[in-house]
């Protein structure tokens, strides 16, 4: 990783850090399940990144099977079902994406042996899901009085995350081996996946900060 890499790495983890930091301060005046549940999906995604960033070796952490079957599973399905259930109302897509999801590790598993950090077939599956589920709420907040008070929405903070980082790094994690083959462009898209996520994770400490618990 060059110095480059290292000092936008820094960057997200420290987006990741402040999200958490915020979603602990926080915890306690959420009177609703499910925006306890984010805090606690947001500690949970920076302790599993700390332990990688800094205990892999001395805890012989396995990177891909912490990412690809803990980490990433977890982020998709919980988004759905804050999106489908508690957002949008509607399970049955909950249910169907979620399913549908982990289905796809056993092609993923069977048929794709290399060990890869991303499994591109996971990742674009659960991202095609999720981006309809953030069309959805795109829809349903234009279309509402909502909009009017969009400073104050908490699923606007979510919402803008999510589209900069999981929608704008599709293409990234789709075709990441065929993009490493020119060097320059896969140097720029890792910097926008790691400068994006850092944004989402400060736009969801934002979502605690000026969100109301609607």
């Amino acid at each position: 990783m060059t110095e480059f890499q290292k000092f936008f790495s820094q960057f997200m983890y420290t987006g990741e850090a402040i999200a958490a930091l915020v979603s602990i301060i926080y915890f306690n005046r959420e009177k609703k399940l499910h925006w306890k549940l984010f805090a606690l999906y947001l500690v949970v995604i920076f302790l599993c990144e700390s332990s990688v960033k800094w205990g892999e070796k001395a805890l012989r952490i396995d990177r891909i099977i912490l990412h690809n079957y803990f980490v990433m599973p977890m982020q998709f399905i919980f988004f759905y079902w804050l999106y489908a259930v508690k957002s949008l109302k509607k399970p049955k897509l909950f249910y169907i994406f979620s399913i549908l999801y982990l289905i796809a590790f056993i092609p993923q598993t069977f048929l794709f042996v290399e060990k890869k950090v991303v499994y591109s077939l996971n990742y674009t599956l659960g991202c095609l899901f999720l981006m309809i589920l953030i069309v959805m709420e795109y829809y349903k907040q234009v279309n509402s009085t909502e909009i009017l008070k969009f400073s104050t929405n908490r699923m606007f903070y979510i919402n803008m995350g999510a589209t900069l980082f999981f929608i704008g790094t599709l293409p990234f994690m789709t075709f990441m081996s065929l993009l490493w083959e020119y060097r320059n462009i896969w140097d720029l898209y890792f910097a926008y996946f790691q400068v994006s996520g850092a944004i989402m994770y400060l736009l969801f400490a934002s979502s605690f900060i000026w969100g109301k618990q609607n």
